[in-house]
């Protein structure tokens, strides 16, 4: 009886491994092979992504780089591809997700985003991105070229990496690797009650505890950068080599916060130890933003289809917010972290923007060149500009607007990308079922 609960078990165990495994596995869409030939989109709106737009013009690409942006005129000898009453755009870029780490919210065993501990400088995101995750897809067809891959836990969570989208494996889709270390801030904000139906619970002051770890994080990178002043340290300390470029500036800090107690924190870290630091949420990054421009901190604003953060301020902050920045002059980003629509509505946020205060062209450049400012990644992309790579979208109509978004072509490092994923083959699959087309 034993042996047969045993075997039983077991078959259920390979039964259900395999299932999983299907679950995850990627459709019939094949990463496209290098791009060696030069061909030229031509006859099309290009906004370039740093404000500049060209009527009629033409790209052409050669060996995954573009080579000249112009306007149309007849060229021999190459391919061609009409794109008459289109529009191209820099493919978009998201600037903090957790895309490939975790693929279904609900499922515990579909998530490699969190490492236990507290300190986790040397946990590096990318090797644990999974090329085969099927909501990669569902963003190329958006517009959606390249995400930065950022861990989560604990309170220096590890280095984030970005990756073009269209990669057999994470070495392949490594494009730029450990740029940056992401410390995410305790809550400053004082909340009252919090225990079960509203009960106070009895475990000290939260905020003082939070300030505890903040301190802690300090005393961790005074303690790193006099490591980094070893020439050969004996015995070596992965997490203090991990964040070395801090002190250099090949790194970033990304301190994930959002109320002004915790911004100003941020600057704290600035003037102390002279990071880069890079503030991810940022929902009142509005109230100080001249502060922000001073000490040359840009914002990625995670959210805006979402309230505001205080009940006193307006319903519509969150969209009035990057136009606010982009007044003061602060370098900012616009993203998407919504866990329902999986980073998808990114392009949309811009549009919101667009309403509310920002030009078209300013807020395409939040999700382009903007984007690759703030990532470190500008000389390789985020505009349609000669010697960059070919990371392109061709779209029918206005990319920010999602009844034009409808994507024709599509290239990464000139390499032509499918434009295939789950919704779509469930969208063919039921219109064949109920005969709709």
């Amino acid at each position: 009886m034993q042996t047969f609960q045993y075997i039983k078990k077991s078959f259920l165990g390979f039964a259900f491994a395999g299932l999983s495994f299907m679950s995850i596995a990627q459709e019939t869409v094949y990463p496209a092979p290098p791009q060696k030939s030069t061909f030229a989109l031509t006859n099309a709106t290009i906004h370039v992504g740093n404000g500049e737009v060209i009527q009629n013009g033409m790209v052409l690409v050669s060996n995954g780089k573009i080579i000249d942006v112009r306007p149309t005129a007849p060229i021999a000898d190459i391919a061609v591809y009409d794109c008459k009453g289109q529009h191209i755009y820099p493919g978009l870029i998201l600037s903090s997700s957790q895309l490939g780490l975790v693929e279904v919210n609900s499922v515990r065993a579909t998530q490699d985003a969190t490492e236990i501990g507290v300190l986790n400088p040397s946990i590096r995101s990318v090797v644990a991105y999974n090329t085969d995750s099927k909501v990669i897809n569902t963003l190329r067809t958006n517009g959606i070229l390249l995400a930065n891959i950022v861990p989560d836990g604990g309170v220096l969570s590890g280095s984030s990496s970005v990756v073009q989208l269209d990669a057999w494996n994470w070495e392949d889709a490594a494009y730029v690797t450990d740029h940056g270390i992401h410390f995410r801030m305790p809550s400053l904000l004082t909340r009252r009650g919090g225990g079960r139906f509203g009960q106070q619970q009895s475990q000290g002051d939260p905020v003082q505890r939070a300030l505890a770890q903040i301190e802690e994080v300090k005393s961790f990178f005074k303690e790193a950068k006099a490591y980094s002043t070893i020439a050969r340290p004996m015995p070596v300390n992965l997490k203090y080599e991990a964040v070395k470029g801090l002190f250099s500036k090949k790194q970033k800090l990304f301190i994930h916060c959002n109320i002004v107690k915790e911004m100003l924190v941020a600057i704290d870290f600035v003037k102390e130890f002279g990071f880069d630091v890079v503030i991810v949420g940022g929902a009142d990054s509005w109230r100080i933003a001249p502060m922000l421009k001073e000490h040359n901190i840009a914002v990625i604003l995670d959210q805006m289809h979402s309230l505001p953060t205080m009940m006193d301020d307006d319903v519509d902050q969150p969209y009035k917010t990057p136009a606010i920045l982009q007044e003061a002059g602060v370098l900012f980003a616009i993203n998407d972290e919504d866990g329902n629509s999986r980073y998808r509505n990114l392009p949309f946020n811009a549009g919101t923007a667009a309403a509310y205060g920002l030009t078209k062209e300013q807020a395409l450049s939040a999700v382009t060149l903007n984007a690759a400012k703030i990532l470190g990644i500008d000389n390789l992309t985020g505009s349609i500009e000669k010697g960059k790579d070919a990371n392109i979208v061709v779209s029918k109509g206005d990319l920010l607007d999602m009844r034009t978004n409808i994507i024709t072509r599509a290239y990464i490092q000139g390499r032509e990308i499918k434009l295939e994923d789950k919704h779509k083959q469930l969208a063919e699959r039921y219109e064949y079922k109920y005969q709709i087309k």
